[in-house]
């Protein structure tokens, strides 16, 4: 099956936004412009073009899912776009907050021997610069048991492991602030005033808000 680069677009995020953290959530026509930043109007014009491929579904003014066809073209497309922000950042020095954008072009490319020679290039990887696991050729994601920062308890330790916004200006100041994925971080103490954390990341103590802890990932 054909698809646009839009339509593809559109299934990705349906992906992104129904597969949250590991659990099935609902989504409707109005989060799913916001997201797309596209006019709600748009978005029932491409939907009905997708119900007609018989990739999506969706309820009256209710939710939307994909179909199994659509679930499966949705992780290959993702799968593509992680595999080449991996090939971006471990082989051509691109930096973690540079590879969004570019594997938002080359994820639309279609070879599968490409992809296949690829992932066979970059040793197999299972995560993403970003810390997000890229589906295998059977389109199987590997789940990795994580909790948010900000859900730490007091006192005790643990590694960053993934980001949940890869806005660039967010992958900036994670780094301004002297992390990466691997970085060791201790919570050292919690304002119940607004939620911010005392932090220690290599001997140096650092207060960051309760935002940036709810879209840092650990374990």
């Amino acid at each position: 099956m054909i698809l646009s680069q839009t339509e593809e677009n559109y299934l990705k995020a349906l992906f992104h936004l129904t597969n949250r953290n590991g659990e099935q959530a609902e989504v409707g026509t109005n989060e799913l412009a916001s997201f797309l930043n596209v006019k709600p109007a748009s978005v029932n014009d491409m939907l009905k073009r997708l119900r007609e491929k018989e990739l999506v579904e969706n309820e009256r003014y209710g939710k939307i899912f994909l179909t199994n066809s659509g679930q499966k073209i949705a992780v290959q497309i993702v799968r593509k776009h992680r595999l080449w922000e991996t090939f971006l950042y471990k082989k051509l020095s691109f930096s973690w907050d540079e590879v969004h954008e570019v594997a938002e072009q080359l994820e639309h490319i279609n070879s599968p021997k490409l992809i296949e020679q690829l992932e066979k290039f970059l040793d197999y990887p299972e995560f993403d610069p970003h810390g997000d696991a890229i589906p295998n050729a059977k389109g199987e994601i590997k789940l990795q048991k994580r909790t948010t920062l900000s859900e730490v308890e007091l006192g005790k330790s643990c590694k960053l492991i993934a980001v949940k916004d890869s806005n660039a200006d967010f992958l900036q100041y994670v780094l301004k602030v002297g992390l990466e994925l691997g970085s060791k971080i201790k919570v050292l103490n919690r304002q119940e005033f607004d939620g911010s954390l005392e932090i220690e990341i290599k001997k140096n103590v650092l207060s960051v808000s309760q935002k940036f802890a709810d879209n840092v990932f650990v374990e």
